[in-house]
């Protein structure tokens, strides 16, 4: 079997640890080792980060959503609840949107979340136009 010389593959790896590392503090972009912690750490937090992200961005976008709504005196919950009894099928980032750039058009979905909700608040009230039955002591 032929002899395997690994000098070479040995420093390329070396070299692009080292690589990926620089602008680290200190010894961590110097020696190989805290520095190959320290990387397999960063793609560690990126990968993870990566994912966090999507949740960060849909947690702005509420924020921004409820500061619209609340312009307006609404909640961000019964302006969902609205938008989705009115059959208006807009997502969360389109809707941050509209409250930072165009209010006006914000206000209009506002308005037909409040009246879909205070539909389905009417049409889920008893009926008071039927007599209570009571029991007559004989």
């Amino acid at each position: 079997m032929a002899r395997v010389k690994r000098a070479v593959a040995s420093k390329n790896h070396r070299r692009t640890v080292l690589e990926r590392a620089k602008g680290y503090y200190g010894n961590k972009s110097r020696s190989y080792r805290a520095a190959n912690e320290q990387v397999m750490h960063s793609l560690q937090y990126a990968y993870r980060d990566r994912r966090a992200r999507k949740g960060d961005f849909r947690r702005l976008w509420i924020q921004r959503i409820n500061a619209g709504c609340r312009q307006h005196g609404l909640s961000y919950n019964r302006f969902i609840d609205g938008l989705h009894t009115a059959g208006i099928e807009v997502d969360r980032k389109v809707l941050a949107d509209l409250a930072v750039t165009d209010p006006a058009a914000f206000a209009t979905l506002v308005e037909k979340a409040r009246t879909a909700v205070e539909h389905k608040a009417s049409q889920s009230a008893p009926s008071e136009t039927q007599p209570s039955e009571t029991k007559q002591a004989s």
